[in-house]
């Protein structure tokens, strides 16, 4: 078994010194850091994710993976440069204003970054004026909504209004949020779930405007 397919079962099973020790080795190995991040640790989170959709691993299982897969990036990152590093793209986060719940949010979050993209957290109660200062900042390519309570779903609509001048996807996801929602207001996506959402977010890349 090579090294980055035993990372990548170390990453699967949540166990975070096992992935350093195979993120060293690897490097001694002479494999190129966004190879050991490729075929290693978004490897096994890519698993993690479908196992999660699949209902056969739940929320603590997905986090215990996702830090083992942070401890091998530690290994990483300082290896690489910003021109090196080949991210899939930069999605902006954050749960709506009035709204307070930011666990779906943070999954959501560990997930596509597993899947290889940069992720900008804004945080909770985030108003429509922050999160379009945060799209001039920044530049995603994908904004992320999240909300829990419906009294705060009306919030995404004036988000969604806010950054109908810039040029980014709006992609949507919380307990109450349904598909039939998400195309009254022109969002882009909806993701029921965290494992949906990486999904979503490759789908929304790869299609033009």
């Amino acid at each position: 078994m090579s090294t980055l397919h035993e990372m990548a079962e170390a990453v699967i099973n949540g166990n975070a010194k096992e992935v350093r020790e195979f993120a060293e080795k690897a490097l001694t190995e002479g494999l190129a850091p966004q190879t050991i991040i490729n075929d290693g640790l978004i490897a096994g989170m890519n698993v993690v994710g479908v196992r999660f959709k699949n209902n056969e691993v739940y929320v603590p299982e997905v986090l215990i993976a996702a830090r083992a897969m942070h401890a091998g990036m530690d290994v990483i990152k300082p290896l690489l440069t910003d021109s090196a590093v080949q991210d899939k793209g930069t999605v902006l986060i954050g749960t709506v204003k009035g709204d307070l719940h930011d666990i779906g949010k943070n999954l959501v979050r560990m997930m596509l970054e597993g899947a290889g993209y940069k992720v900008i957290d804004v945080g909770v109660d985030v108003s429509p004026e922050k999160f379009a200062q945060a799209v001039e900042e920044y530049k995603p390519q994908i904004v992320g909504l999240s909300a829990l309570l419906t009294t705060t779903m009306t919030n995404m609509r004036t988000t969604i209004e806010a950054l109908r001048s810039y040029h980014v996807r709006v992609m949507i996801g919380g307990a109450p949020v349904t598909q039939k929602f998400a195309d009254e207001i022109g969002a882009d996506a909806y993701a029921p779930d965290a494992a949906t959402a990486v999904e979503k977010a490759n789908q929304l890349l790869s299609s033009s405007f």
